[in-house]
């Protein structure tokens, strides 16, 4: 499933996306990132891809052309730093999950896509693709993931 239709399946538009809805993206973001739960990932960092893909909320918009009215894929890039600056994560799928709790703290963001990829593992790639929705409960009271 693509993308586009993960996102607009999440959103209700039935595989496709609800063109009322703008998307910030970052694609092909590659890190070296302190991951890995075998022996021989310990102590040593992998190159990994994030690939980021926010749904923006309904009625947020540029109106007077400023950064500060809008998310930016400036803050997608920012919640991946953020989360790999914390030190060895085991899992790909708890790195996706604390990326996306990260985008969705701003409330501008609908719901995200994140994808990360570990590139020098198995074939091409491994890792995950992850759809979060905004939760309806404010942000003060969303579950929080235990480190």
């Amino acid at each position: 499933m693509s993308d586009i239709q993960n996102i607009g399946a999440l959103l209700g538009t039935h595989g496709r996306l609800d063109t009322t809805r703008d998307r910030i993206f970052v694609r092909g973001l590659v890190l070296p990132v302190a991951i890995g739960v075998y022996d021989e990932e310990q102590g040593v960092t992998q190159k990994v891809r994030f690939t980021i893909e926010a749904v923006v909320a309904s009625g947020v918009n540029a109106k007077e052309d400023m950064i500060a009215e809008v998310p930016s894929y400036d803050d997608l890039v920012g919640a991946v730093r953020a989360e790999i600056a914390e030190g060895h994560i085991n899992l790909v799928e708890t790195l996706a999950d604390r990326i996306a709790e990260r985008c969705l703290t701003d409330k501008r963001i609908a719901a995200v896509l994140v994808r990360v990829e570990k590139l020098e593992r198995g074939p091409e790639s491994v890792g995950v693709e992850i759809v979060r929705p905004r939760m309806s409960v404010p942000s003060g009271e969303l579950p929080h993931i235990k480190r």
